[in-house]
């Protein structure tokens, strides 16, 4: 069968294979880079997140192997564990039942495992650079028949500090050799290990200037610092994803912030960097079959993980630039689909927000909730402006009581209602206010110091989980 993949001379059983995978028209990304990598040229491919470009250098790169050599021919580095693992599996379902074998070499797993299925002979490898080098020190891993190396998310990879790792990898390559760089995103850095490593390499940038999918819808609420776990809390009852990532900055507050959220009655689990091999296998796993509702993470460990399912992220803290709050949003609205990206922010945390929205040219909306519904700002429960923005008209009454034509609000018989009213309610609502007043006013300046301790514990308390309060409330022996 003749198809789209078909026509960018794809063999038979890999278009069989993205059929079975439901894979049948190929993205931008992948129409304009598979025939160059093809015809053998160095690429250095940009593209929006979620545009397709694992497939764009999987499906020739598989084209390249020698199903009948032993020797490993292909490196695939990756920043974190969970892209590797992604890309091997998407491997797997386009080699299943050949001849060819992948193996993933990745940091934190065990080193003596990944040794002994070596011994397997695999053609092509996914790893991390210094697993991947460390192996080659040890002289369990040769890059002497490698001829196609592929650095997907390159700059996440030279930003984590991998750059000279992945240089001593290059050193031990042939000098006939194909290089591949892919990502969303191509800051400045990038330049110059592309300028010396990589052979009159062909730039393949599909919308350059279109960073961010154009299905995705781009809003921000604001609240106070020690308000967002419950506008977070709001949020989630608002839309109700089916499934989101909630991204914070700092490791170090990932346990703080499970704590508050689990506490506030969220179905939530975390997926940072420090945590241990099998624990984020575990989240993982569980996050794609949807036994918890968000996924809270750190760039790190969520960068260009790939869960069909997201319809929501949210940026709890915002990102630390452009860059990261493109890769951040691309966790949602990926192949077309539509998506939704929120971030909450400190009003002095605007001007963030309007510098994404200028430098990457989209629009990011503002937003508000009350009475159970997301609303504009400024919009009352009847969805209009408020009423300090309007302009009400009444008619103008003669004296004998009859219309006698318009007048704007503010006129003096209007004036004279406006003050009237209030003062009548008021006065009828005097004595319990009085009383009211007096009842809670404290007796004593020893009084008025014990309510004010009170109120400001109350004010650290908020949000916190069950043991904190306990601890807090336990009277002192």
């Amino acid at each position: 069968m003749n198809n789209g993949f078909a026509s960018l001379q794809i063999e038979d059983s890999y278009v069989r294979r993205l059929q079975e995978m439901e894979i049948v028209t190929p993205s931008p990304i992948q129409t304009e880079a598979i025939p160059v990598i093809l015809e053998g040229k160095d690429v250095v491919a940009q593209s929006q997140t979620g545009s397709g470009k694992t497939l764009a250098y999987t499906l020739p790169l598989l084209h390249k192997i020698d199903k009948n050599s032993k020797e490993v021919q292909a490196v695939v580095l990756v920043p974190t564990r969970e892209l590797g693992v992604q890309i091997v599996q998407t491997l797997e379902q386009l080699t299943e039942g050949s001849s060819i074998r992948v193996q993933s070499l990745i940091g934190g797993a065990a080193i003596s495992r990944q040794i002994d299925r070596l011994k397997l002979r695999p053609q092509v490898v996914v790893g991390t650079p210094g697993r991947v080098l460390e192996l080659l020190k040890l002289r369990k891993l040769s890059m002497h028949y490698v001829r196609y190396m592929v650095v997907d998310e390159v700059d996440q990879v030279f930003e984590l500090g991998s750059m000279h790792e992945v240089e001593a990898i290059f050193k031990g390559m042939q000098r006939e050799r194909q290089a591949l760089f892919f990502s969303a995103t191509l800051p400045e850095p990038v330049q110059a290990v592309i300028d010396r490593w990589m052979n009159e390499p062909v730039f393949v940038q599909v919308n350059p200037e279109q960073r961010t999918s154009q299905t995705l819808e781009h809003l921000f609420f604001v609240s106070e610092e020690r308000d967002k776990i419950d506008t977070l809390r709001r949020i989630i009852r608002l839309y109700n994803p089916t499934a989101a990532i909630v991204f914070i900055n700092e490791t170090d507050d990932v346990a703080e912030v499970i704590s508050k959220l689990q506490f506030a009655g969220l179905s939530i689990e975390a997926l940072y960097g420090d945590a241990g091999k099998q624990d984020r296998a575990k989240v993982m796993q569980s996050f794609r079959s949807g036994k918890f509702q968000l996924l809270l993470a750190t760039d790190i460990a969520a960068r260009g993980l790939d869960i069909p399912h997201v319809t929501h992220v949210i940026n709890l803290d915002p990102p630390i630039d452009a860059d990261h709050y493109v890769h951040r949003v691309g966790r949602t609205g990926r192949m077309g689909k539509k998506g939704t990206a929120i971030s909450i922010i400190t009003p002095k945390e605007r001007f963030i927000i309007n510098k994404f929205s200028k430098s990457l040219g989209i629009i990011i909306e503002e937003k508000e909730m009350e009475f159970g519904k997301v609303i504009n700002p400024g919009e009352r429960r009847g969805g209009g402006p408020r009423a300090a923005n309007r302009t009400r008209v009444e008619p103008v009454r003669s004296v004998n009581g009859e219309a006698g034509g318009e007048a704007p609000a503010g006129s003096l018989r209007e004036n004279n209602a406006r003050t009237e009213a209030p003062k009548a309610r008021t006065s009828s609502l005097a004595p319990k206010l009085k009383a009211k007043a007096a009842a809670a006013k404290p007796a004593t300046i020893a009084d008025k110091r014990k309510a004010e301790r009170e109120r400001l514990k109350d004010r650290k308390n908020k949000g916190a989980p069950r043991w904190l309060k306990e601890k807090q409330n336990k009277p002192k022996l």
